[in-house]
């Protein structure tokens, strides 16, 4: 792959004001970078949702928002056009139950995704840093026994489907239509699947990651099941998505986690953090 001058051009952040997202932006101004951030509120300039990026330092000499609609291909056509890459960080992510999730969630994410590689392309972008997740790997029944997963096992849509885990589904048809999209038309792109992404937050009000923990203090559940999580910080997924765009011998998709701990093992280890705050 071609290498990219580092801390120089211009790049796009899709969904900047989310959990991941601000840090990336955070990171890439730090870097010297002008960034062109999208926003799907109606005025990008609303002080709640995206004040902690307007504060950034270099933020107001190289940050722009930008309205845009990942379903609406000519205003993310908009923001991507002029960028040298672009970090696909947006993504559908329900907290609540949804009725319908093949209408809801699946279709509108495959959609979205293929509209920022489509933007790509056509804009002439160098590189494009896609955000999946480590459930479009794990998710596969069929995997060899005793083999380790890495980044060349994909997830099972069809077993996703009969457990009914959409997100997994979600993440994995866009991965894998992405890929392919960008293979037939030479775009090149590079995928980071992150497990669970804990860490502080820039933006004032609860993320996807800290809702799934909140719900477990909460009484979301009488009875929680006690799953293994592939856990990262989310300091450090910035780091590998910027990784991932700098390196000229990057390519394909990288698995980023880093500690694995149970669902028991990690309420413990929170509510002990809880109580040592509250001393």
């Amino acid at each position: 792959m071609a290498s990219v001058e580092k801390g120089k051009g211009r790049v796009c952040v899709t969904g900047a004001a989310g959990f991941v997202a601000s840090w990336l932006v955070k990171l890439l101004l730090s870097k010297g970078y002008v960034v062109h951030g999208t926003a799907r509120v109606r005025q990008p300039e609303d002080e709640e949702k995206y004040g902690h990026l307007t504060k950034l330092e270099k933020a107001s000499d190289n940050l722009k928002l930008f309205k845009a609609d990942l379903l609406d291909y000519d205003s993310m056509f908009s923001a991507i056009k002029g960028c040298h890459g672009v970090f696909h960080v947006a993504t559908a992510m329900p907290s609540t139950a949804i009725s319908n999730p093949e209408i809801e969630l699946v279709e509108p994410a495959v959609k979205g995704t293929l509209n920022v590689v489509k933007a790509c392309v056509e804009a002439k972008v160098k590189r494009l840093v896609l955000v999946s997740s480590i459930v479009a790997v794990g998710r596969n029944p069929n995997w060899p026994k005793g083999q380790v997963m890495d980044e060349t096992c994909w997830s099972d849509k069809e077993h996703c489907k009969s457990i009914k885990d959409w997100y997994a589904v979600s993440k994995t048809q866009a991965e894998s239509e992405a890929t392919e999209y960008a293979k037939r038309s030479g775009l090149e792109l590079i995928t980071v699947c992150p497990g669970l992404i804990l860490g502080p937050i820039l933006q004032s009000y609860a993320n996807a990651s800290t809702l799934v923990l909140l719900k477990h203090f909460k009484g979301g559940s009488d009875c929680v099941e006690n799953t293994k999580w592939m856990m990262v910080d989310v300091r450090d997924v910035a780091e590998a998505l910027l990784l991932g765009y700098e390196k000229a011998e990057a390519q394909g998709r990288y698995i980023c986690t880093a500690h694995d701990i149970n669902t028991h093992d990690l309420v413990d280890k929170l509510r002990s953090l809880l109580m040592w705050r509250k001393k």
